[in-house]
């Protein structure tokens, strides 16, 4: 059972725990004078005893209230310094506060909301969203999976109590729409990729995205053979999991494109779900964790779901190539030369550079058959990222400048970081083939691994195209939780994406 979150003008007073929160330094608001009266006092006595509490920004306080008392905790939240809000902060505040009830083992709460943070940037809407955020689990797997009345950090429902509860529970759905489509990355990354190949995964998107009226169509090997995929193709022969390709068309609330309209926007994703570098195979240390090389397909499929979810105005394309790279008699060697969907040949010098092949495919095909307005491809494709920015940011080269500051924008409202990387053509020049049109590796062998991924990208990118490239290995798996993100698949992208199209692309039809 998953945390319900609903709003509501006055308190039920039929949960184990009121929740108050405080700025640092400011007198206690309205909401806090309310509990108080209700608690015959013992908010000021909590505030007046405690030697702990200083309101520091996701500090929580659980109290055990005294017999008779119309609750058995109360939990107070610091909110830190009040210039330092922002929606960002509120959903690390309210994911801070969702780890403390689960480790106190509270199932149900009443939040008493001050007024001031409903106008102040509609931060109990992000409270509300950081709670949700924090709350995921995976636990499909357990032997033994308890029911829901038995887990003991089940946090069931949070009842949001304020003022002006129509308003914010209507800003709260569109929250909600993208949380839900973080969830499904969040899944599709964790699941065991015994579970999760190439079929079962493009079956699973169908049986998500169909239903919200999301056209899906799916390639498999044989229709991707005449199309002349052999790129993508190449990357699978080695599998006995067959690929495919996976095409999801919204077509904004209208479910129809306008005459005249500038194309769609194209989302396109890698989708390794396992990665062992085929021939060039991967150190057994750590390989486990190469389910998540899926990641970026991850992010588009939770993106047209968001955007399904909150009937989108927007006309996007998501294209997503599903493929396991494995070492066989079948599989593709060092030396190979394969043809591409785009008729450019392609030199393997390493097989475990194979998520290039994938998109060079997909991002061919995404721009001959839709002539989208932009893509945006997201794709676990480098260690190097990781080396050079981390696990904070996702590096991000792009072609035009008002896309990446339109991706800029909606990944700082998110919290989802991003830093724009140098897409220089000298990245191009490193992938040229002496003996074909381009290689999978660098002449410069790993210097600038990522910029040179990049470089090999952008040979599959036609002239005058707004394209970026959002290398997210660092971002899209993580081993230790975070204020929103639990550890594991985090669903990087998902809300970025979103939030990028409500802004700058969608449509009145």
């Amino acid at each position: 059972m998953s945390l319900t979150i609903t709003f509501s003008k006055n308190p039920e007073k039929n949960t184990e725990a009121a929740i108050l929160c405080f700025y640092q330094g400011r007198e206690q608001g309205t909401a806090a004078k309310v509990l108080n009266y209700a608690l015959s006092g013992f908010v000021d006595h909590i505030l007046l005893k405690s030697k702990t509490f200083k309101a520091k920004h996701g500090q929580c306080e659980i109290v055990m209230l005294p017999d008779g008392a119309p609750y058995t905790y109360a939990v107070l939240l610091g909110l830190g310094d009040a210039d330092a809000m922002t929606p960002v902060e509120a959903e690390k505040a309210g994911g801070k506060l969702c780890a403390a009830l689960q480790a106190a083992q509270i199932r149900s709460a009443e939040f008493y909301i001050d007024s001031d943070l409903v106008k102040d940037q509609d931060l109990a809407v992000h409270l509300a969203a950081g709670l949700k955020l924090r709350s995921y689990k995976f636990d499909l797997y357990k032997k033994a999976p308890m029911k829901a009345e038995d887990r003991p950090d089940r946090l069931e429902l949070v009842r949001m109590v304020l003022s002006d509860c129509d308003k914010v529970s209507n800003d709260y759905f569109v929250q909600n729409a993208m949380i839900e489509g973080v969830f499904l990355a969040r899944d599709l990354v964790n699941e065991p990729p015994n579970e999760l190949y190439p079929d079962s995964y493009a079956k699973r998107i169908k049986a998500e995205l169909k239903p919200l009226g999301v056209d899906v169509e799916i390639f498999d090997d044989k229709k991707m053979k005449k199309m002349g995929m052999g790129a993508l193709l190449a990357v699978g022969q080695g599998s006995d999991f067959s690929a495919r390709l996976v095409v999801m068309r919204w077509r904004g609330v209208s479910g129809k494109t306008v005459a005249g309209e500038p194309g769609p926007v194209a989302l396109v994703g890698k989708g390794v779900t396992f990665d062992t570098g085929g021939i060039s195979l991967k150190p057994g240390a750590g390989m486990d964790e190469m389910k998540m090389d899926m990641g970026g397909s991850a992010a588009v499929v939770g993106a047209m779901k968001s955007l399904a979810l909150r009937k989108s105005k927007a006309d996007v394309v998501g294209v997503v190539g599903l493929v396991e790279n494995m070492p066989s008699a079948r599989a593709y060697r060092p030396a190979d030369i394969v043809t591409s969907y785009a008729g450019k040949t392609i030199e393997v010098l390493n097989t475990d550079a194979e998520g290039r092949l994938v998109l060079a495919d997909a991002l061919a095909y995404v721009q001959q058959v839709y002539k989208p307005r932009l893509i945006v491809d997201l794709a676990t494709l480098t260690g190097a990222m990781i080396v050079a920015l981390g696990h904070e940011f996702c590096g991000t080269f792009a072609t035009d400048d008002v896309l990446w500051d339109n991706i800029a924008r909606a990944g700082a409202a998110t919290g989802e970081k991003v830093w724009r990387m140098p897409l220089d053509p000298l990245w191009k020049e490193e992938m040229e083939s002496a003996i074909a049109d381009v290689q999978n590796m660098a002449k410069s062998g790993r210097d600038a691994g990522s910029c040179t991924a990049a470089g090999f990208l952008w040979h599959f990118i036609e002239d005058g195209t707004a394209w970026a490239h959002m290398d997210i290995a660092g971002t899209a798996w993580i081993k230790a939780d975070k204020p929103v993100t639990p550890k594991y698949g985090t669903g990087f992208g998902v809300r970025l994406l979103d939030r990028m199209i409500a802004e700058n692309y969608e449509q009145e039809f």
